[in-house]
């Protein structure tokens, strides 16, 4: 269905090719999963399915690159719509219509389909993804697990042969994802759809994957059974990397087959605990909150929220998508919003606060880092930043050393990585000395190498005395990285402690490790803890 045949690809005014001699072929009916580091080409190789590479990029493209027998390089964009439908990674970015219906209705209405297939194809389409009560819905009002299953009902109502996804998990809490994987599945075993996916969660999705292609950084791409190629893979989810620890063979590529090998490695655990364990933190309070509340017309959003943050604690904000966590950010933030109750700030309301004086107690980097970014090049975003937060000249430039030091200054900020653009953002924030640092969903976009360095570099500004606290969805970056732990749900916090028992005792919140090796030990989190306990 898909083929690449000795395909290279390289941008304008790049040197090095983003796509080199790539031989690759997925048949129909499979879910090939696209893997590599950030910035090794995930997205490049997914564009390149539909024509958007060249067409729209520009660049040189060599080679072939065949769907469905039809050639990309001879056959636009628009003329494959019909039979590649894409999924970016922001749905909601990409809708058109007002409602849910008229949505899934309107790729059929361009291309010309006759009015009663349409009418078919959106009931089919609306069983198919599960979304039939929202059929009336305001797509202004869905949540992010919702407007990702629109969007992918809207892809499938042209009929498609092809399916591309960008990161269709990234924005979606646990439970959520589950059900988008459940519905893509489903498609791929009903349909006999082929998927072509990126995903940086491989914990979500390589179990359902029955091929996988791997970029390595530089252009190049291996492909085949994902068992086989798991076992060098430079990226591979938790539960691949503790039964690569572990040396169980075959592979296990899900929680379930790993907790069937997992025995021998239990007992070679018994009486060893991890390194660290986390306390409460007895810091100064930076941040409180008492009783809280927002509602957006009949949606309450918070209700009687009660928090303190502390110096010196990662605080993890965890819930499904619409509980809550980023109002209680923005919140934090000083950000406008029909709030009630009381927030503060090393001691004032932040709402109250000039800018300046704002920055220089709190900083917030929202989901999409770069929309903290400007300027043309990076050295520009430094220099401004300076003159913006009334710092002496270099005060941001010397932050972003600290925290990824090899960031190139002529580049345009949209140019970095997803890593790099976070770090940068990051800068920005961090230069003027706020002592609480607010992050939504910081891992969107990275590789587990990037989270690594993340976790790091948070750990870092805790033990300097800074408050951190994450929203996220990534169990796995609060295994690493988080003190403590709220759950929200429907606006309320429904547990709050240290972010381990809180965690293990969740069966949508446990990392991968916990699930394998609970309930006896079931304290581990990570793999990286296993592998200290088992070198002592």
């Amino acid at each position: 269905m898909i083929r690449f045949d000795d395909v290279s690809f390289r941008y304008p005014d790049q040197h090095r090719p983003a796509l080199d001699h790539v031989e690759l072929v997925v048949a129909e009916g499979e879910l090939c999963l696209v893997m590599g580091a950030t910035g090794a080409g995930k997205s490049t190789l997914l564009r390149s399915v539909n024509g958007l590479v060249p067409h729209f990029t520009g660049g040189t493209l060599y080679g072939d690159v065949r769907v469905d027998g039809r050639s990309t390089a001879s056959v636009p964009p628009r003329d494959l719509a019909a039979t590649v439908g894409v999924v970016g990674q922001d749905p909601i970015a990409g809708f058109v219509a007002d409602t849910v219906e008229d949505e899934l209705a309107y790729v059929m209405e361009n291309l010309g389909i006759d009015p009663k297939i349409m009418r078919r194809r959106v009931e089919d389409a609306l069983d198919l993804l599960a979304i039939a009560p929202l059929r009336a819905r305001a797509l202004g009002t869905l949540s992010s697990g919702e407007a990702q299953r629109v969007a992918i009902a809207s892809v499938i109502t042209s009929a498609p042969r092809v399916l591309v996804l960008d990161e269709p998990t990234s924005a979606l809490d646990p439970g959520a994802a589950e059900d988008i994987l459940a519905a893509i599945t489903r498609l791929v075993h009903d349909l006999g759809l082929t998927v072509f996916a990126a995903e940086h969660r491989l914990e979500r999705i390589v179990q359902y994957a029955d091929r996988v292609a791997v970029l390595d950084g530089k252009g190049r791409v291996s492909s085949g059974d994902p068992a086989h190629l798991m076992r060098s893979s430079p990226v591979v989810p938790p539960v691949v990397e503790l039964g690569r620890l572990a040396g169980w063979d075959p592979l296990p590529l899900s929680v379930r087959d790993a907790r069937r090998a997992a025995e021998p490695l239990r007992r070679r655990l018994v009486g060893r605990h991890p390194s660290h364990r986390s306390v409460p933190a007895t810091g100064a309070v930076v941040a409180t909150a008492h009783r809280l509340g927002c509602a957006y017309g009949p949606t309450i959003a918070l209700r009687d929220v009660d928090v303190d943050l502390r110096e010196g604690e990662v605080v993890a904000l965890m819930g499904r998508n619409g509980a809550g966590k980023s109002t209680l950010l923005r919140a934090l933030a000083g950000g406008g919003g029909p709030f009630t109750g009381v927030v503060q700030v090393g001691g004032d309301d932040p709402r109250r606060l000039n800018a300046r004086a704002l920055v220089g107690r709190v900083g917030l980097v929202p989901p999409d880092s770069s929309a903290l970014l400007y300027e043309q090049s990076v050295r520009a975003e430094l220099e401004v930043a300076d003159k913006e937060h009334g710092l002496r000249a270099g005060t941001t430039g010397e932050t972003l050393d600290a925290i990824q030091p090899d960031v190139e200054r002529d580049r345009h900020p949209r140019d970095l990585s997803e890593g790099e653009r976070l770090a940068l953002a990051l800068a920005v924030v961090l230069a003027p000395g706020p002592r609480l640092l607010l992050l939504d969903e910081p891992t969107r976009g990275l590789d587990y190498s990037a989270k690594r360095r993340l976790s790091e570099i948070l750990r870092a500004l805790a033990r300097a005395g800074h408050s951190v606290v994450l929203a996220t969805h990534d169990v796995e970056l609060v295994a690493s990285v988080a003190d403590r732990a709220i759950v929200l749900a429907d606006g309320e916090p429904v547990s709050d402690g240290p972010a381990r028992d809180v965690v293990v005792h969740s069966p949508v919140f446990a990392p991968q490790v916990a699930k394998i090796l609970a309930p006896d030990p079931g304290e581990w989190l990570t793999v990286a803890e296993v592998a200290k306990a088992l070198a002592s």
